[in-house]
């Protein structure tokens, strides 16, 4: 009987066994910051081959992924990301927004502290995030014994893709010269991030963000995330969400074809090379799930377009703004009655609008007429009467997505192709992104790694897509707003 008993017991246990779900030791997401999708071919013959050769050559790519909301911004695009949706739901409306009225950072947090320095740089928190991430969700699937864990220079690419449950998040402080947190996620820095922070202190107000070795500095920080948090070496799934941030800055500074640009990419490519490298001794090849993709694109500098016969241009969203004040003013007897233009968005100011006692909808059919004289601007949408206007229906989705009730724009204006939201004159030379355009909106996106088989499809995926394909390859929900589908191709390997 006891033999009996104990084979009985031997059974359950294999049974058990056998029942565990399968997953990776680590999921890393990789996002580089204004990564336009045709870099990893315009750079493709200066790569190495353990870098983005690697990814393309043993990964899956998804050569057709975009952006399906508007604005293509750096903060809606890391959550986007992270959340598998759009601001509509996720409440990130841009780097800033209306929030109550009152334009506010997307990250900033006036009931934390600065963890790591004396400076506001730290007073970052995700409180405005709405929605739950990857993260969140793989936090609630082991009983909160995941780790998970953001890197990055920008605070917000660091805290977003984290999400609310994160054990920490660490970002750049430029006074400091060093990386920081906040008391939202603990009250003093870990004994290996002071220990970083003194073997890598840089100048105080040295521009990281601007440099290469920006770059550097990143995959160092997140190798020793990875190093001193054990990520991958416990009993369940860990992550580390990684942001380059350097690439942005860089590309507005520079534009999309310059030799700084070029060489920004071909150190990241090295960068990333060794940092596949540590994690194949650390974690294992085959033990750890890996995506890189985007926040956005960026457009190719306007007056490089028209040297080539191409149409381009800029506008001065301020100068913009300020004439039509002054047309309303005439119409209507009261100044600034916009008050706020931000990524193609304007912001109706309320407390001038309620103090006349004047119909906001005359306001703003309005101000759509004197806009829509602009012939830089394909069109003028009132934001609240968007199903009313004439639109090719992908923008329309676009911006119905992008469009968050309580923290978006009034009016929004859609440019011509590769008219950009800035000043251009002849001295210009850089770029920006925010549009809905390809040049935007049009990201690449790799999956290496477990479970992971090689090719790659033409087929439209789309940001949104990339959480939900993850957490389908975990057997975990997905995040709370998530609207994106899974990618079958890459998730249905098991």
């Amino acid at each position: 009987m006891k033999k009996i008993l104990i084979s009985c017991v031997l059974c359950v246990c294999a049974l058990i066994s056998q029942a565990q779900v399968e997953r990776p030791k680590l999921v890393i997401g990789l996002a580089v910051d204004q990564m336009r999708w045709d870099y990893l071919y315009y750079y493709y013959n200066e790569f190495g081959e353990g870098g983005f050769k690697r990814l393309l050559n043993e990964g899956f790519s998804c050569e057709k992924t975009l952006i399906n909301y508007t604005p293509t911004v750096t903060a809606i695009g890391h959550t986007s990301i992270y959340t598998g949706s759009v601001p509509a739901l996720h409440g990130i409306a841009g780097n800033n927004f209306r929030l109550n009225g009152q334009p506010v950072y997307c990250c900033f947090d006036k009931n934390v502290k600065s963890v790591g320095s004396n400076n506001s740089a730290g007073q970052m928190s995700p409180h405005n995030l709405l929605a739950t991430t990857i993260g969140d969700q793989l936090r609630i699937a082991t009983n909160y014994q995941s780790k998970v864990i953001g890197v990055a220079l920008k605070d917000r690419a660091a805290i977003l893709p984290a999400g609310h449950a994160a054990n920490a998040a660490y970002w750049w402080d430029k006074k400091a010269g060093h990386f920081v947190t906040s008391s939202f996620y603990m009250d003093k820095l870990p004994k290996w991030v002071t220990k970083f922070n003194k073997d890598n202190q840089a100048e105080p107000g040295f521009d990281m963000l601007a440099n290469t070795k920006g770059i550097t500095m990143t995959f160092k920080m997140a190798e020793a995330a990875l190093q001193n948090e054990q990520l991958g070496k416990g009993n369940t799934t860990d992550m580390l969400c990684v942001s380059v941030s350097p690439t942005d800055i860089i590309s507005h500074i520079y534009g999309t074809r310059r030799p700084e640009v070029k060489a920004a990419y071909l150190q990241l490519d090295k960068e990333l090379a060794q940092f596949l490298k540590t994690l194949d001794a650390q974690v294992g090849r085959g033990n750890y799930l890996l995506f890189l993709s985007a926040d956005h694109g960026g457009a190719h500098n306007p007056n490089e377009m028209k040297a080539q016969r191409i149409p381009a241009g800029g506008y001065d969203a301020k100068a913009t703004m300020n004439k039509l004040n002054a047309h309303l003013q005439q119409k209507f007897g009261v100044d600034s009655l916009f008050n706020w233009f931000y990524a193609y968005s304007l912001h109706i100011n309320q407390g001038a609008i309620a103090k006349a006692n004047l119909q906001i909808d005359k306001v703003k059919q309005e101000a759509v007429n004197f806009l829509s004289k602009d012939s830089q601007f394909a069109f003028v949408v009132d934001m609240q009467n968007l199903n009313a206007t004439t639109l090719p229906s992908k923008l329309k989705e676009q911006l119905a997505n992008g469009y968050n009730l309580h923290r978006s724009g009034d009016i929004q204006v859609v440019c011509n192709p590769n008219v950009v939201d800035a000043k251009v004159d002849e001295k210009y030379i850089g770029t920006t992104h925010s549009a809905w355009n390809p040049y935007d909106a049009h990201i690449p996106l790799i999956f290496m790694g477990w479970k992971v088989e090689h090719g790659q499809t033409a087929k439209t995926t789309h940001i949104v897509d990339i959480a939900p394909t993850v957490c389908s390859m975990l057997h975990i929900q997905e995040p709370n707003a998530c609207i994106g589908e899974t990618i079958e191709e890459v998730a249905d390997n098991d």
